[in-house]
C-alpha cells in the first residue's frame, strides 16, 4: 500500500525545489560535460529519488504511479537526462528486478540502485534490433550451469557508466529469447562511449560488446524463454510510461520558457503575448499539454488499478505526449524566434531533446500501429455498415 501524503504539498514540492537547486540550472552543462555528476546521481539516491517507485522493503519511497509520474515530469522539466536515469536505472532495471528476480538479484542491485550506489541499465537494442526483442541477434550457449553470452548492443542509455546490465540474448540453437545479469567488469565486456549525438549526451549512451561472457545459472531474470514476452515487454511498459511523463515535463519546460519570453519580449511598441498569433501559439499548447498530462494521470489510474487496458493507455501516454513535447518545443522557438536558436536559452536544447522522445521505448510509428491493433479490435461494429 502506497505511503499515505499529499503528494502537492510535500514530496513534489521538495522534488521542485530540488530541481530548481541542483538540476536545471546546470542542464546545459550535463549536455556539454556529456555526463550527469557523480555527486547529483548521489544525492538523487540519498533523496530517495532513484528508489521513489520502490517499495519501502527496498529503500523507496513507495510512490503511487500518479505521485511517481508527477515526480518523473518535475525531473525533466529540470533536465531530461536526469529523468533518463530514473527511467533505465529505476524503470526498466529496478522494476524489473523487484518483479521478476530473485532475492539474491534483488539484495545485489535493488538496493544499491535506491542508494545511487550501483546504476543499472537495460542492454536490448541491437545494431539491426530496435523494440523487437524476439529479433534480438545477441546469443548465448549453455556451458555447464553457466550461460555464455556473445553479441553486440547499441544505444545503451547510461551504458558508459552503468555498473551491471540486464541483457536480452537467444539461445542459439531453439532461439529461446532469455535475460541475464552481467556486471561490466566481467572478461568479455568491452564497453564504447557514442559520441556526436543530437542530444541526451548526458545520458551516457554506450555501445556494448559481448565476447563469451560467462554467468552463472543465478544470473538469469526470471525463467529460461521469458525474456521477450515476460521481461523485455514489463520492462518496456514501465520505460514507456516514463517517458510520457517525461514528455509532458519537457512540454509543459518549453511552454514556461515561451510564455514568460512572450510577456517580457516587447516589439512595436507591445509585449508580443499580445500579439493574435502568437496567443493562438500559446492557446494551442495549453491545452496539448493538458490533454498529455490527462492520458498519463489515467494511465496512472488504471496502473494503480492493474487494469487491464493499462498498457495501452500508456503507449498511447508516450505517443501522444512525445509528439505534444516536439511541437511544444518547435513552437517555442517560434516564439523566441532568432533567440530560441541560441544556447543562451533553453528551447534550443528542448527541441533536440524531444525529437528523442519519439524514438526511445519504441517509435511513435510502432505505437501507432500497437494503438491501431487496439482500435480495431476494440471498436470494430460490423453490425452499422452492410453491403460492403
Amino acid at each position: 500500500m502506497a505511503m499515505t501524503r499529499d503528494i502537492s504539498h510535500s514530496i513534489l514540492e521538495e522534488v521542485k525545489q530540488f530541481v530548481e537547486e541542483d538540476i536545471r540550472p546546470f542542464a546545459a552543462d550535463f549536455e556539454a560535460q556529456q555526463a550527469l555528476p557523480r555527486e547529483l546521481i548521489r544525492k538523487m539516491g540519498q533523496q530517495g529519488y532513484l528508489a521513489a517507485s520502490f517499495p519501502e522493503k527496498f529503500g523507496g519511497l513507495q510512490l503511487d504511479p500518479l505521485e511517481y509520474g508527477s515526480l518523473v515530469e518535475e525531473i525533466g522539466k529540470g533536465a531530461l537526462s536526469a529523468a533518463m536515469l530514473l527511467t533505465v536505472s529505476t524503470g526498466l532495471v529496478g522494476e524489473t528486478l523487484i518483479r521478476w528476480g530473485t532475492n539474491y538479484q534483488q539484495e545485489k542491485y535493488v538496493l544499491p540502485i535506491a542508494r545511487g550506489e550501483k546504476i543499472g541499465a537495460f542492454a536490448l537494442t541491437e545494431p539491426g534490433v530496435g523494440s523487437g526483442a524476439k529479433d534480438v541477434e545477441s546469443a548465448y550457449v549453455k556451458v555447464g550451469e553457466n550461460y555464455r553470452i556473445t553479441g553486440r548492443k547499441k544505444w545503451i542509455s547510461f551504458g558508459e557508466i552503468a555498473d551491471f546490465f540486464i541483457v536480452i540474448a537467444a539461445e542459439q540453437s531453439n532461439k529461446a529469447v532469455s535475460a541475464f545479469l552481467v556486471d561490466r567488469n566481467l572478461e568479455g565486456v568491452k564497453i564504447s562511449k557514442m559520441k556526436g549525438l543530437l542530444s541526451c549526451a548526458a545520458s551516457q549512451l554506450a555501445d556494448i560488446e559481448l565476447t563469451e561472457v560467462e554467468v552463472g545459472p543465478e544470473m538469469m531474470v526470471g525463467k529460461e524463454g521469458m525474456g521477450f514476452a515476460g521481461i523485455a515487454n514489463f520492462a518496456l511498459d514501465y520505460g514507456r510510461f516514463n517517458v510520457a511523463w517525461m514528455g509532458v515535463g519537457l512540454a509543459q519546460e518549453a511552454l514556461d520558457v515561451m510564455v514568460t519570453y512572450a510577456r517580457k519580449r516587447s516589439q512595436s511598441g507591445q509585449k508580443i503575448f499580445h500579439h493574435q498569433l502568437i496567443k493562438g501559439i500559446i492557446g494551442d499548447n495549453v491545452t496539448n499539454i493538458m490533454a498529455a498530462r490527462s492520458l498519463c494521470k489515467e494511465a496512472a489510474r488504471l496502473r494503480i488499478e492493474n487494469h487491464p487496458d493499462a498498457a495501452i493507455q500508456t503507449t498511447a501516454a508516450k505517443y501522444f505526449s512525445s509528439t505534444v513535447a516536439n511541437k511544444a518545443a518547435a513552437d517555442a522557438i517560434q516564439v523566441l524566434g532568432a533567440n530560441g536558436c541560441s544556447r543562451r536559452f533553453p528551447v534550443e536544447r528542448l527541441f533536440r531533446e524531444a525529437k528523442v522522445l519519439e524514438i526511445i521505448e519504441g517509435t511513435s510509428q510502432l505505437q501507432q500501429q500497437i494503438i491501431a491493433l487496439y482500435g480495431a479490435n476494440k471498436y470494430y461494429q460490423p453490425k452499422r455498415i452492410k453491403g460492403i
